[in-house]
Parts: C-alpha cells; structure tokens; sequence
C-alpha cells in the first residue's frame, strides 16, 4: 500500500546529516515532507520560504541552540502557531521542561525509535489542526 504522500511539510532543524537521512527517510515512507535545515540561519530562510506544517528542532547546535531557536520562532507572528517539537538527546532532570518553556510543543528523546515516529508525528500534527 502507497502512504498518502501530502500529509504535510515538516521542517526538520539538525546539524548530524546521518540523523536528518534517518528522519528523512522514515519520514517521506509515511507520507511526509521533509525540508531540512542544518542551522538556525536556514531554518529562518526555509520558514521564510513556505509552507511549514511542523517544525523537528534538535535542541543541540553549534551557532544557535534550539531552545534560542524555538523562541525566536514563536516571538514572529506568522510563525508563532507552527507546533515545534524537541528532538533531542538531553534526556536529563529538566530538559523536558527546558525544551516546553522555550516554547517547544512536544519532546521526542534520541535515539530515534523509527518505529513509533510516524505516529508521535501524526499526534502533533493532529493536536496542531484542532487548536
């Protein structure tokens, strides 16, 4: 069976190419679009430059983390109601909340479990629809 390939456009902001491979691929099997940012400078230009649905931020990089980066997102207006969930490997005390207080609507831990993706995805996709 063929996914339905227009379940939305997904920015995903991360600086380790094999991790954006990995997503991208999990991703476009479910139907998804994956347009990828490796730095907060292209992730502002790709927002920019369309339709956003979703935003996937890691939370650590080099020129700007992604907690810098999920607020500044939610401070522009027309960019303020993208669902922007944490990807990331800070599983410490605290870092969940760290993440939702920067403004981030879900957390999802690395390593990535491939199999239970799509649907964590979908949730907050949906969620994002009905507000």
């Amino acid at each position: 069976m063929m996914p339905n390939l227009d379940k939305g456009n997904i920015l995903y902001v991360e600086d380790n190419p094999d991790n954006r491979s990995l997503i991208r691929r999990v991703l476009n099997s479910e139907g998804y679009s994956v347009i990828e940012a490796i730095n907060a400078k292209q992730a502002l230009e790709k927002l920019e430059g369309g339709e956003i649905d979703l935003i996937l931020m890691d939370i650590n990089m080099p020129d700007m983390d992604g907690y810098i980066l999920t607020s500044k997102i939610k401070a522009i207006e027309k960019f303020s109601t993208i669902p922007i969930v944490a990807v990331t490997a800070n599983v410490m005390r605290g870092d969940r909340e760290k993440s939702l207080q920067a403004g981030c609507n879900g957390y999802i831990q690395k390593p990535i479990d491939v199999d239970t993706l799509a649907q964590q995805i979908e949730r907050f996709m949906i969620r994002s629809n009905n507000v």
